[in-house]
């Protein structure tokens, strides 16, 4: 990794999102019935690497039976709508009809009003397990300890703890912070935590015994982080730096993988395809779920740093509707942005560089195409 002068006093590392960088052909190709999109996380074998993002606007407990069903995973925000109201969809239609100025007071108003209820989650994991697909939950991490007993009474199969910014060592004077390699080792149930964009963060992370990693802040198209606090990491960078960590794990731990997942500024499915090149075994989609017809946001896109209660960090933005779920994994698609048929788009990929699966086109060869 490069370093640049940016003045007498100061250095910048140089670093690359996925914009800046494409994948480079090979001289083999593949028929694209002959490639795969399968993978394994932890005990779960999926058929293709794609979990929702657990932000309001794009997983509601339909959405997460439907993305399962389709051969990813989907994720409840356990902080969320759906576990602080017996039913929301009263809540949505006002979020949906509030002007942009006033959306984010009104998050924070209607996020404030109900607490998390224990027995939401344990209802909602239900309803997802009864449909039989794998049931993942997220919450924030100085929600974790509070919101693990009724996600793990009720059945959970993956936890999920995502923030901006998530460390094994943070520092607190004025309460017990989460301890991770204590937390995870207890619960006995495969956790993937994040966000990292570091090499020594992720390492840190995989050495808690965590099953995954979340590369990235998150947020993509609704986040502000960059506007209110200066801080950004570009993902192609942070995903082939996390990458590394995960093969030097292996080799400190005589063996042990664990899964790096993409999660922010993945807009179309080029962006799943370099993603994937970079490094990751799987992505967590956003912005690209939120545009589903059977999407909860109803076009409109927000995460939970929307409704912070003192420094919002994000914004409700509008995504549009594309398609249907359905549409925007496998197709059929009339439209060549890249927002459906978004493993169709990683399959052609994979036949036009010769790999036969996921694991292989991390191997794949990169340029960069803007400096």
């Amino acid at each position: 990794m490069s370093e640049i002068e940016i003045g007498r006093g100061k250095r910048a590392i140089t670093s690359f999102t996925l914009d800046d960088v494409a994948v480079v052909p090979r001289r083999r190709t593949r028929d694209v019935q002959e490639v795969s999109t399968s993978w394994q996380l932890d005990a779960y074998h999926l058929d293709i690497p794609v979990l929702s993002a657990p932000m309001d606007s794009v997983s509601s407990p339909e959405m997460v039976i439907g993305l399962g069903r389709a051969g990813g995973v989907g994720i409840l925000d356990f902080e969320g709508l759906w576990t602080r109201y017996e039913d929301p969809r009263s809540v949505y239609a006002e979020i949906a009809e509030t002007s942009g100025e006033e959306s984010n007071a009104l998050l924070q108003r209607l996020y404030a009003a109900e607490p998390v209820k224990p027995e939401l989650i344990g209802r909602r994991i239900e309803e997802i397990r009864a449909a039989g697909v794998v049931v993942a939950g997220a919450c924030s991490p100085g929600r974790a300890k509070k919101i693990v007993e009724p996600a793990r009474e009720a059945g959970v199969d993956l936890f999920v703890i995502r923030g901006t910014t998530v460390s094994a060592e943070h520092v607190s004077t004025t309460r017990e912070p989460l301890n991770l390699r204590t937390f995870i080792y207890d619960l006995d149930i495969p956790v993937i935590v994040g966000g990292a964009v570091t090499y020594q963060s992720a390492l840190h992370l995989m050495r808690t015994g965590a099953a995954g990693v979340l590369a990235g802040y998150g947020g993509g198209a609704a986040s502000q982080t960059l506007r209110t606090v200066g801080i950004a990491a570009p993902m192609a960078t942070a995903i082939a730096d996390i990458a590394a960590a995960r093969r030097d794990y292996m080799d400190e731990s005589a063996g042990r993988y664990v899964h790096v997942i993409a999660d922010g500024s993945l807009g179309t499915s080029g962006d799943v395809v370099k993603a994937i090149a970079c490094g990751a075994d799987g992505v967590m989609l956003g912005t690209i779920l939120a545009r589903a017809k059977e999407a909860p946001g109803a076009g409109w896109h927000w995460g939970p740093e929307a409704h912070h209660e003192r420094l919002p960090r994000g914004k409700r933005v509008r995504v549009g509707t594309v398609g249907s779920l359905e549409e925007i994994l496998y197709g059929p698609t009339t439209g060549a942005d890249g927002y459906t048929n978004i493993v169709g788009a990683l399959r052609h990929a994979m036949s036009a560089t010769g790999y036969s699966d996921i694991k292989e086109l991390q191997r794949a060869d990169l340029c960069v195409v803007h400096s």
